[in-house]
């Protein structure tokens, strides 16, 4: 079976990454190597913190390389692990092309968008700022340019709440994305390796792209239109989106947990006030008299 003899090296960084792997593992696929960022340091006390996906391959015992650089010295360690294909969902890193030609079966990778539509950085979170109602995950054979590789297939996902104007949040729409691209995957490639599928190029024109966001583009004005400061607050729902309040000419910050669309309104349902538990957003109206 190809599922035991494929050798294959996943690159791969956080959720989405481990939701696409135990897709791939429920079908019969184990990396042989995960390779992915360093450990950074978090929280107050700045402890360096491993990736979610070196969690991931410990628990497994398998092997985890977490190069700085993807450099000559890199290619030479991974040269050695014989991989015959590599696979890429949400590594956050661009991979050169002279890392990219190493595998015989090439670089596959999970996009959260049916490409040409949004590449780049934040997929999901793009579709949901733009009111994309048709969204979904590509399977693409990797180049040297950003998402630009040709297609072996796609799922659409489309949701009848989107429909009506009731959007998930980019957290709940990316564990969906991650796991329909990870059955996905599992399905094309036995037929990829067998070379029953032909990779098809992306039709450039149709491209659009989407950015890397900042904390600054979560910030909410509640006197512009609400529809738009709905789908920021699902968009943005990590961050989380904030706005301020005044209270005696102070203005007050406070992170919006939730919030619905209900008959042409944007109705605020939870919050945080800076420096204070999570409420609900009348209680802290109340606050402000």
């Amino acid at each position: 079976m190809i599922h035991n003899s494929l050798s294959f090296v996943f690159f791969g960084t956080d959720d989405f990454s481990i939701a696409v792997l135990d897709e791939l593992a429920r079908a019969g696929f184990i990396p042989t190597v995960v390779v992915s960022v360093p450990d950074k340091p978090k929280g107050r006390g700045l402890a360096l913190t491993p990736p979610p996906i070196k969690l991931w391959a410990s628990k497994r015992s398998i092997t985890v390389t977490q190069p700085e650089k993807l450099d000559s010295v890199f290619r030479g360690q991974l040269s050695k692990v014989n991989g015959q294909l590599f696979i890429v969902a949400s590594y956050g890193k661009i991979i050169p092309k002279a890392v990219l030609a190493i595998p015989k079966y090439g670089a596959l990778n999970v996009h959260p968008s049916l490409l040409p539509k949004f590449r780049g950085a934040s997929p999901i979170q793009s579709a949901i700022l733009t009111g994309e109602r048709k969204t979904g995950v590509t399977i693409m054979l990797m180049d040297e340019k950003m998402d630009h590789g040709p297609v072996l297939a796609q799922k659409k996902h489309q949701e009848s709440r989107i429909m009506n104007h009731e959007w998930p949040t980019a957290s709940e729409l990316e564990k969906i994305l991650a796991r329909e691209g990870g059955k996905l995957l599992a399905e094309v490639i036995p037929y990829w390796i067998a070379g029953k599928i032909k990779a098809v190029p992306q039709d450039g024109s149709l491209a659009t792209y989407c950015r890397k966001f900042e904390k600054v583009d979560a910030l909410i004005n509640l006197s512009e239109d609400p529809y738009k400061n709905y789908l920021k607050i699902k968009a943005f729902d990590r961050s989380p989106a904030h706005a301020f309040a005044e209270r005696n000419g102070k203005k007050i910050r406070f992170s919006i947990k939730d919030a619905e669309w209900r008959d042409g309104r944007l109705i605020l349902t939870r919050v945080i006030p800076e420096g204070k538990k999570e409420m609900s957003y009348e209680e802290f109206l109340r606050g402000l008299r």
